[in-house]
């Protein structure tokens, strides 16, 4: 797959999850949520490089210098009976915006998902993030006004778990 000039795209390493950690916390803090990024190196290391990774990453360089990243996971679609490809998290560090990083990294990720034989390519954006929405749909994503996205964390999670107990 051809990137523009000075561009290498390639799944992270071990040795990356340092560096990937530092993306997802300068992403947390360009999503006004680095109060919510609790991650650790270690917590990286194991989740994406561990005995059973529960996600892959790709990491962008510019002139040798990392410039974003993006982390998925395979989703699964009963109705189409195929595995999907999940992005959850695409970032390109400010410096490097406007050189179609963000564009090829996608690029990549749609590759992949074709060689891996799955149904959808998907992803969430933040409601008041009308430049990248407006980017995603450029290239011909759509938003989703069908689903409403539900997230259970902390103790609403546990009482759950345990029987509904307060």
């Amino acid at each position: 797959m051809t990137h523009p000039s000075g561009l290498d795209i390639s799944p992270a390493i071990a040795a990356d999850a340092p560096l990937i950690l530092a993306l997802i916390n300068e992403l947390a803090e360009y999503e006004k949520l680095r109060h919510e990024s609790v991650a650790t190196e270690a917590s990286i290391s194991q989740a994406l490089f561990g005995p059973k990774p529960h996600a892959e990453a790709l990491i962008a360089r510019f002139d040798g210098e990392p410039a974003g990243f993006a982390l998925f996971f395979h989703n699964f679609s009963t109705f189409l009976g195929k595995p999907g490809l999940y992005l959850e998290d695409l970032f390109v560090r400010p410096a490097y915006r406007g050189r179609a990083i963000g564009k090829s990294l996608l690029r990549y990720l749609a590759a992949l998902t074709l060689e891996r034989d799955c149904g959808r390519f998907q992803w969430q954006v933040l409601d008041w993030n009308r430049p990248s929405r407006d980017f995603y749909e450029t290239l011909g994503a759509e938003p989703d006004p069908q689903w409403v996205n539900y997230r259970m964390t902390g103790d609403a999670l546990r009482r759950l778990a345990e029987g509904g107990k307060s």
